[in-house]
């Protein structure tokens, strides 16, 4: 059995994450899990940034001028002509500090655990998941308990509504 390889490259550009010393940590593990979980292997590169910068890339990127949690950019498919040579670079992931700390104080959770969770998430789309249609949405999120179980963070669908994740 082939051992998935993980390379997760993370940027903090906003003081707020700095606030959360695990930051880092926390981001990377979660990933990690991800592809484990996935039987993966792969690079991504995380964006720690702030919700004015998410407005931006949220206004570039899907036209909605306004600032979101996290959003995940997936890598262009390799080109057919290149046999063998498939790309490790997943993609790149988003997340804005001060929406994902009130959403995580809105619902009663840490915010570390509540950065898994938007980690895995990102991860999953970079995967190919999406959650467009109900049973979409159902698959996508057993994967994300499943890998958050293995970070031992707590099932984040379960009692309280859950902010929308709006990649």
């Amino acid at each position: 059995m082939r051992r998935a390889v993980a390379r997760i490259n993370l940027l903090i550009e906003a003081e707020g994450w700095k606030r959360l010393p695990e930051a880092k940590k926390t981001a990377r593990s979660a990933a990690q899990a991800a592809l484990k979980f996935e039987k993966r292997k792969g690079e991504a590169t995380i964006l720690l940034t702030d919700d004015a910068a998410m407005r931006r890339l949220n206004a570039s990127f899907r036209g909605k001028d306004k600032p979101t949690n996290v959003l995940s950019f997936p890598a262009a498919p390799s080109s057919p002509g290149n046999k063998g040579a498939e790309s490790l670079f997943l993609g790149d992931i988003a997340l804005g500090y001060e929406t994902c700390a009130a959403e995580a104080l809105a619902e009663g959770k840490s915010l570390g655990d509540h950065l898994s969770h938007l980690v895995v998430h990102g991860l999953l789309h970079l995967m190919g998941y999406d959650h467009e249609t109900e049973a979409q949405a159902l698959q996508m999120e057993g994967r994300e308990r499943a890998v958050l179980a293995m970070l031992g963070v707590a099932d984040p669908y379960s009692g309280a509504e859950e902010a929308p994740l709006d990649e």
